[in-house]
């Protein structure tokens, strides 16, 4: 293979792949990268066997033909080379030359034979959504997603179609998010897909803020997005997620806006009195004020207030405040809308798009006794 391509974009490029390489790869050729120079594009793919990308960038094509080098040599030497030009030829599949100017480099490479092969979708059911729209929904979802949970379907966001709707959710049993959009796909389609947390934060990550489209193509096992010269493949995660829908109440005895940004501020400034053994936050609701109350014994105690337009009986339940403060974060407009039933049912918070989140109350202990978040089986 021969090809020159601008060092701009292929830095652009090793941007985009480079977390998709494993840090400890269960066999050696995952630890590199295919070249293919293939109709003047160069074309760069990684795989950890559970997410694939595969980058497409222009390139002048001298000679066709590919190679697989280590990611990490390969990477920062790309990103060390001073030359707007970059030539990669490769005359053997066990080696690589690279020439910037008067310099010349040579990386050892591997036979593209041995490099696995990235799944082909064709065929398979496919929506679309702008960018900007499945990044929004994704960031929506993911934060309240679990991590290295026992139930292994929580480790990752769940990807509902039915009814022409796309609705993705995102929970740990202590919190939960959820956000739909309409798309435009054969009413008689369905189905659900548990999208890894990797493949989503990558998806994150290469989505920009634009009305271009995204596509997601739906396999049997296997999710794909393409989004410009971009195609991001993912195993799904196997197993039955939770029937969220138990746990999302249907009334809420109060509902009642709150100024978004003065919580978060409150918020942050009472969690400072949380601890370890004592990671709560008492929210103490009366008419038109709402009272915030952290003790630890090994810190001391926090009390703030803010005015609420709450207007129902006294209330008082108990939230992890860095839980709320990810709902928050992730919540648009400068008020929310709050709905409470008890102390010992969820809450829930909704803003001006079609996002819903869901937090648990924690237990109601006296001040000086360790909280611990209340039993919640979202299965």
């Amino acid at each position: 293979m021969k090809a020159v391509i601008a060092k701009s974009d292929l830095v652009n490029v090793i941007s985009k792949i480079q977390n998709i390489v494993p840090a400890k790869p269960a066999i050696p050729i995952l630890a590199n990268v295919l070249l293919e120079a293939i109709d003047d594009q160069l074309i760069v793919s990684a795989t950890d066997l559970t997410v694939s990308m595969r980058c497409y960038s222009e390139a002048k094509v001298i000679e066709e033909g590919s190679i697989a080098l280590p990611a990490r040599r390969f990477f920062q030497l790309i990103r060390e080379l001073t030359a707007p030009q970059v030539k990669i030829s490769a005359q053997t599949n066990e080696a690589a030359e690279i020439t910037t100017g008067t310099s010349v480099f040579k990386i050892n490479g591997m036979n593209k034979s041995e490099f696995p092969h990235l799944p082909d979708l064709a065929g398979s059911p496919e929506i679309s959504l702008s960018k900007t729209s499945l990044k929004e929904m994704l960031s929506k979802t993911v934060f309240a997603a679990a991590r290295e949970d026992s139930r292994f379907t929580l480790n990752g966001v769940q990807l509902q179609i039915a009814q022409q709707k796309a609705t993705f959710i995102g929970t740990d049993g202590k919190r939960l998010s959820k956000i739909s959009a309409s798309v435009a796909i054969d009413p008689s389609l369905q189905g659900a897909y548990v999208i890894p947390l990797k493949a989503v934060e990558e998806m994150i990550k290469t989505l920009d803020e634009s009305d271009a489209p995204a596509t997601l193509t739906l396999g049997y096992d296997k999710i794909a997005l393409e989004a410009g010269s971009l195609t991001l493949i993912s195993k799904l995660l196997a197993g039955q997620y939770p029937d969220v829908d138990r746990v999302i109440p249907d009334k809420v005895a109060s509902r009642f806006s709150i100024h978004r940004e003065e919580l978060m501020a409150l918020l942050r400034q009472v969690s400072l009195f949380t601890s370890d053994t004592s990671n709560s936050v008492r929210f103490s609701f009366e008419t038109g004020q709402l009272h915030l109350t952290a003790t630890s014994h090994e810190i001391g105690e926090g009390r703030v207030s803010m005015p609420v337009d709450y207007s129902g009986q006294k209330l008082d339940i108990a939230f992890n405040p860095y839980f709320f403060l990810d709902i928050l974060r992730h919540s648009k407009d400068e008020t929310i809308r709050f709905g409470l039933n008890d102390a010992h049912n969820p809450g829930i918070v909704t803003d001006s798009t079609s996002a819903l989140f869901v937090i648990m109350p924690m237990r109601l202990n006296e001040p000086s006794a360790p909280r611990e978040p209340a039993a919640v089986d979202a299965t």
